[in-house]
């Protein structure tokens, strides 16, 4: 049989295999994507100039240049004043003050991508339920969808709108305007903060202050045993650390032994190391007694040296923190003079080595520092904290120039001045040479795990084309909806498309779906630009999981929810965006050519 006959099977194999990574994620998204997209390469199925063709795809390049003008905006000052507004407009009713929320967020999500926006809001919407006397849970959960309302109403809303832009671009349909999606994004997002506001007094969970101690909130932590410590030669009986309510202690490891499952008879030691699961309460009294050492990490060092005195502090790691992914042991944050004494993880009982404990977006850390170190960690965005707002370095002498610059785009890409890539590029290039940010700076804040997803399933879309994988697939689903109208075949799409963006990324999401929907609208005679809209809007429709939406995944932690809280609220609020989507799409994008 000719090579070419098993070209299909292992397309669509390897998709499938895609699909299974990104909703498993034993391994990172990007890291799933370049690894089909070498499987491509190795097999010839793409050819040199297939492959290195997606490197110059406009789509990651307006992302990367848009991730820089966001930063431009956060770095001036400009989110955090409108972060201010919103709280002066919010009086004293938690329901004005989640409306005034909404709109203040959406506005600012039109323009800037919204991941910043909310990791930079979460301590001002603290701040605001504190002066409100109510539970941040109220507020952070709205704080997000709030964010992916705004995320689609323009086109540099989202990096997804970009990336649905250009594989649109490259199947010969028009670039996406900027724009386009404004006026029905407006509609489904009064929709969706009118829902949070009516209904959200009933539904929004009320979880108490992620600052202050929840009885259900556990730490993983591990403590070392000084050598002047009166505990030593004592049991953890005699010591006052028999497993108990207040503290449960996993294992005891005296150098690279473990008594995991003997830990009651184990005779502490100069060096030994507890690992304990405890409320934060509790590890605050242990730490007081000052017989146990702390984030004392270095084998060699018996205990960390400070010169400063320590304060404790919570801080949650980014969803885009460089930690993430990185063992504890790794961290080095003594650079700093900061230790993590402990971490928790939302819906997660986490085990094992304290330092091999691989750190994930969401988590909550309980440090301890000097302030100057603390700070300083805040202030190159690695941990948000919870307490208040941090005090980062801002230039708002420059931020007549970040706002121009973005204005700037929006408005000369509103009437196709210029591509959208080539504005995206001046403008940042503009941003960093005026002095918004530093160059190191501008490059910190391309994320480059979305650019290189990005690259891997543009590789994955162009063999999907190339063997014919979309013609098979498509011709299955169409034999499957045969009898159906082309307006429910646009509903399924949307609510296929929804589904799929609450378990993986929804850059993801689009990228595989787009191609199909272009197919599918052929396939039916039908205008392809609806079919794309709905993919526009569904892929951004995450609402009812925690881990669909990379902003909602960060509010799951800062706010102290279960992971029913989003089912609670946000499926209604799905299924109201759907057939809002439904009625709305085909007005605005005929079905008809």
């Amino acid at each position: 049989m000719p090579w070419e006959s098993f070209q299909i099977p292992i397309v669509l194999m390897l998709m499938a295999l895609v699909l299974v990574g990104f909703v498993r994620e034993r391994l990172a998204p990007d890291v799933v994507a370049m690894l089909a997209f070498s499987a491509l390469i190795a097999t010839g199925i793409l050819t040199r100039d297939e492959a290195l063709s997606v490197f110059s795809n406009s789509g990651p390049i307006t992302v990367g240049c848009m991730f820089v003008l966001s930063a431009a905006l956060e770095r001036t000052g400009v989110v955090d004043r409108l972060g201010g507004i919103a709280i002066k407009a919010a009086g004293r009713s938690p329901r004005l003050a989640l409306i005034g929320m909404g709109v203040v967020v959406v506005s600012i999500s039109a323009f800037i991508n919204n991941t910043p926006v909310v990791v930079i809001l979460t301590p001002v919407a603290i701040l605001m339920a504190g002066a409100l006397q109510v539970a941040p849970s109220r507020l952070l959960i709205p704080l997000s969808y709030a964010s992916i309302f705004g995320g689609t109403t323009t086109l540099l809303g989202s990096s997804t709108n970009l990336l649905v832009s250009g594989v649109a671009v490259s199947h010969g349909l028009p670039a996406i305007s900027m724009f386009e999606i404004t006026a029905p994004g407006i509609v489904m997002a009064l929709l969706g903060i009118t829902y949070l506001a009516v209904v959200g007094r009933w539904l929004l969970p009320d979880r108490g202050s992620p600052v202050i101690e929840q009885p259900e909130r556990l730490f993983l932590s591990e403590v070392l045993i000084p050598s002047e410590s009166p505990l030593v030669g004592r049991t953890l009986a005699q010591a006052g650390l028999r497993s108990g309510e207040a503290v449960r202690v996993l294992e005891v490891v005296k150098g690279d032994r473990s008594f995991r499952y003997a830990v009651d008879e184990v005779v502490l030691e100069p060096g030994s190391r507890v690992v304990l699961e405890t409320h934060a309460g509790g590890l605050l009294g242990l730490h007081e007694t000052g017989r146990l050492n702390f984030g004392a990490r270095d084998r060699h060092l018996m205990e960390p040296v400070r010169e400063e005195p320590g304060v404790l502090m919570e801080g949650v790691v980014g969803p885009h923190s460089r930690m993430i992914g990185h063992p504890i042991a790794d961290l080095n944050l003594r650079l700093y003079g900061v230790y993590i004494l402990a971490v928790h993880r939302r819906g997660a009982e986490l085990h094992g080595n304290f330092d091999e404990l691989t750190l994930a977006s969401g988590d909550i850390l309980l440090l301890e520092g000097t302030m100057d170190g603390l700070r300083r960690l805040f202030d190159r965005g690695e941990l948000v904290n919870l307490t208040e707002p941090s005090d980062r370095p801002l230039r708002p002498d420059k931020a007549p120039v970040a706002i121009s610059a973005v204005a700037a785009v929006a408005a000369l890409g509103a009437f196709d001045v210029l591509p959208i890539e080539m504005l995206a590029l001046i403008g940042a290039t503009a941003v960093v040479a005026l002095g918004c940010l530093r160059p190191d700076e501008a490059y910190e804040a391309i994320q480059w795990r979305i650019l290189f997803l990005i690259f891997g399933m543009l590789g994955l879309g162009i063999a999907f084309e190339k063997t014919g994988a979309a013609d098979v697939l498509v011709r299955e689903v169409a034999t499957v909806a045969s009898g159906l109208s082309p307006v429910a075949i646009l509903a399924l799409l949307y609510l296929f498309t929804s589904i799929l963006t609450e378990f993986m990324s929804n850059n993801a999401t689009a990228l595989l779906v787009t191609p199909i929907a272009i197919a599918l609208a052929e396939q039916l005679g039908v205008d392809p630009r609806p079919f794309v809209m709905a993919v526009v809007f569904a892929a951004s429709a995450s609402f009812a999981t925690p881990i669909g939406y990379q902003t909602n995944t960060f509010v799951y932690g800062a706010g102290g929810y279960k992971f029913t809280d989003f089912l609670r609220i946000g499926v209604p609020l799905s299924v109201i965006m759907w057939i809002a989507a439904c009625i709305l799409i085909p007005l605005f994008w005929p079905l008809t050519p």
